[in-house]
């Protein structure tokens, strides 16, 4: 029996979800092949783990500019090269798994993985095939560092491989294939029902909100959105996610019940139901995550994007405003123009629905796991 591991890192939700999407197509699909899903970080140092995922999450809640001074600088210079070289140190520990698991195949959500994994064929420590797996709309250098040991690279969009092709990168294992996508997104829903389950309608332009996840990145101008659905139009629907933030679910539930619109204005708490509640949505409102945004592109949705996360996912905002699927409301704009002006032009969000077909791949995960495994 074959084996295959996937490594990701607990830096944002998104590298965990594209993992356990392969995952979970591999073991419905692949019967004699044996999966095993790692966080490569936690294995290798706990503790460093630990710190600098909430060191990560504490920037991006609380100073999303340093984050973004990072993420700029590891692209080269001195930044990228400690971390190269921090990565190719903690290698070492890697191995002692690798050597245990023996897999045939390594695929990585996450560059620091993917760097540990080429630096141990590089010094010919371990002879499986590697494939990276990169998930955003935006390349970074550091997805590449040890790129001649890497024998697949899966991107989301054809700028992207034109970047790594630059980078001397061969052509033939570069793959468009669009960031991995749960297969609950493959599924038809009855609409009618879905509406009933949470107390919507029929013929309402319905918006679904997102309030930023468990860290409620973006507060202020989440919360001034909100108020502008609330108060400056009728004829809407909205559904407001908090996640697992329970203040943000307060101050949205504020919001609501002083304009006392609970019956058009629906919060929730985190649900599992994404992939129905955007088949009844008109429009999506979220900071641009990679895996929300491949969520939204699946599910044809017009984007309105907000706090973006400096860096990578400011770098998906603009991309996807450049491929005319979003625009993006910045921090000194003033939501209730945008959004008047986008809801009343029926022409504008049919258009936008129809240029999400130029990026959208629903069958990301199954092409993925195609190539590397027929």
């Amino acid at each position: 029996m074959k084996k295959v591991l996937i490594f990701y890192a607990a830096y944002g939700g998104g590298h965990l979800s594209a993992a356990k999407s392969i995952q979970a197509h591999i073991d419905a699909n692949y019967p004699d092949i044996e999966t095993e899903l790692i966080d490569c970080m936690k294995y290798v140092n706990k503790p460093i783990e630990k710190v600098t995922t909430a060191a990560y999450r504490e920037m991006a809640k609380k100073a999303p500019w340093v984050w973004g001074k990072i993420y700029d600088k590891s692209q080269k210079g001195a930044l990228a090269h400690i971390s190269s070289r921090s990565n190719a140190f903690m290698a070492i520990k890697l191995l002692r798994l690798l050597r245990d698991k023996k897999p045939d195949l390594i695929i990585s959500a996450h560059p620091f993985s993917s760097q540990m994994c080429s630096y141990l064929k590089r010094k010919e420590k371990i002879t499986a095939k590697l494939a990276t797996v990169m998930t955003d709309f935006a390349p970074h250098d550091q997805w590449l560092v040890g790129k001649e040991y890497t024998d697949y690279f899966f991107v989301a969009n054809d700028k992207m491989k034109d970047y790594l092709i630059n980078q001397n990168i061969p052509e033939h294992i570069i793959y468009v294939t669009g960031i991995p996508l749960s297969s609950r997104f493959l599924e038809h829903y009855n609409n009618e029902e879905i509406l009933n389950y949470f107390g919507l309608v029929s013929g309402k332009q319905t918006i679904l909100l997102f309030g930023g996840g468990e860290f409620g990145l973006g507060k202020n101008q989440t919360l001034d959105v909100l108020k502008c659905l609330v108060n400056d139009f009728e004829d809407i629907q909205v559904i407001a996610i908090a996640g697992k933030n329970e203040k943000m679910k307060q101050h949205f539930e504020e919001i609501v019940k002083e304009a006392n619109k609970e019956d058009s204005i629906k919060v929730l708490p985190f649900t599992d139901k994404v992939p129905e509640l955007m088949s009844i949505s008109d429009l999506v409102i979220t900071k641009p995550g990679g895996l929300t945004i491949t969520e939204s592109l699946a599910s044809e949705l017009p984007i309105v994007v907000i706090n973006p996360i400096p860096g990578q996912e400011e770098e998906n905002a603009e991309f996807l405003e450049e491929k005319g699927i979003a625009v993006w409301i910045r921090k000194h704009d003033n939501p209730k123009t945008i959004l008047q002006i986008l809801l009343s032009n029926t022409e504008k969000l049919e258009q936008m629905k129809q240029n999400t077909h130029l990026l959208a791949n629903k069958n990301s995960t199954r092409d993925i796991c195609e190539i590397l495994l027929k």
